[in-house]
């Protein structure tokens, strides 16, 4: 790997580009001041990758919804009928995901590591952090894999067009609006839903702002904020804690659904997506896929790494030997969710650090960007820059 040194921008800098959440709770940087070197044919292997992998999710899903397979992906069952309507009827857009891989730098073969198909964050960094640093730096901030903001933007007008193409975008738009919400108090959240706004309104449609707890919802009647009705809301809630969490909002939003009211964005099937365990059907429909790796609902006969069907930022993630005991673990919160045992794979590794790479999906590959951390990355992992060189 080819790492340069970046003059890093000031918490002020950061602070004044609405990037609150600069540094970590040990109070280092989350921003790396490092600058990975990728070449042209390096980027363009990771845009083919998950363009192909994207279409073996889908694939996955109807295999899924056809053989009623939602247990083994731990699926709960308030959520099936809003994830069938869902994946069957074209208006219910996928907007944007984020796919975590390993290898494609030095030779090394990729490897899908798992999508985060829902509620996918690192979203501004990437888009605009990036740009920022290599424009500080003296480098063509346009030298990269990089045109996350303007692909979801049509991403956006293909909810009116639902077609490829949205040049009668502005012909066909009827003022439907988009309402995006995100938790109170989580600043990295809400900036991600304010910048996925900025995207729609950049793209021409209507749209308005408020915290989940703002927000009206009615069985018979749909998506309210100040008196207004919705036909889209964007609601940065993983599906699966409405679904254990808040089973009454599952049941709304399932009645809403049913009585096409209103759209839910990211649909409600990119929670199939979400689960880890769906890697285990993806191998069972392409066993020894290049872009795959063996994955059980037991454990394996080598090296592996048990997760959980749901979890984030590295929790309840376990690095396991050939006998299925823990070399590296890390705690958390998802330990009821029923596990999943992946092939272990080596992250891309320089100078003692891992690193994994993260690209956006949003009708296409879009982006890319790093994480930098251990060999399990968790929310102590930091932001790492590219260049195409």
């Amino acid at each position: 790997m080819k790492i340069t040194k970046l003059k890093p921008l000031t918490k002020q800098d950061f602070e004044q580009i609405e990037l609150s959440w600069h540094t970590d709770p040990d109070n280092t940087d989350y921003i790396s001041d490092e600058l990975i070197h990728v070449t042209q044919d390096e980027a363009d292997a990771y845009y083919d990758a998950c363009n192909e992998l994207y279409d073996m999710y889908v694939e996955a899903a109807q295999y899924v919804i056809d053989n009623n397979l939602f247990y083994e992906l731990d699926i709960p069952n308030n959520l099936i009928d809003t994830i069938v309507q869902s994946f069957n009827e074209d208006v219910h857009w996928h907007i944007y995901g984020r796919f975590d891989l390993a290898g494609g730098l030095d030779g090394a073969p990729i490897k899908l590591l798992e999508f985060n198909a829902d509620t996918p964050t690192m979203l501004y960094e990437t888009s605009a952090i990036q740009y920022a640093l290599l424009k500080s730096n003296g480098y063509d901030e346009e030298s990269q894999f990089n045109n996350v903001y303007d692909a979801i933007s049509q991403n956006f007008q293909r909810l009116v067009t639902l077609s490829d193409d949205v040049s009668n975008f502005h012909e066909i738009y009827e003022g439907w609006k988009i309402l995006f919400s995100s938790i109170r108090g989580n600043d990295e959240e809400e900036k991600t839903v304010r910048f996925l706004q900025d995207m729609a309104n950049s793209a021409g449609m209507i749209t308005d702002f408020c915290y989940v707890d703002e927000v009206s919802l009615s069985s018979s009647d749909g998506v309210f904020f100040n008196n207004a009705n919705f036909e889209f809301w964007f609601k940065f809630i993983p599906w699966e804690d409405i679904a254990i969490d808040e089973p009454e909002l599952a049941l709304i939003i399932n009645d809403i659904m049913a009585n096409h009211k209103a759209i839910f964005l990211n649909p409600a099937y990119t929670l199939l997506f979400q689960s880890k365990r769906m890697l285990k059907i993806l191998w069972d429909l392409y066993p020894n896929h290049p872009l795959l790796l063996e994955t059980s609902y037991d454990k394996l006969n080598t090296k592996q790494v048990k997760k959980h069907a749901f979890g984030r930022e590295g929790a309840n993630i376990s690095i396991l030997d050939s006998r299925g005991v823990a070399i590296n673990s890390k705690d958390g919160q998802y330990g009821n969710h029923k596990p999943i045992y992946q092939e272990f794979y080596p992250l891309n590794s320089a100078n003692g650090s891992f690193y994994q790479a993260n690209v956006f999906f949003s009708y296409e590959s879009c982006a890319l960007g790093f994480r930098k951390g251990s060999e399990i990355m968790d929310n102590y992992s930091k932001f790492v820059s590219h260049v195409i060189s």
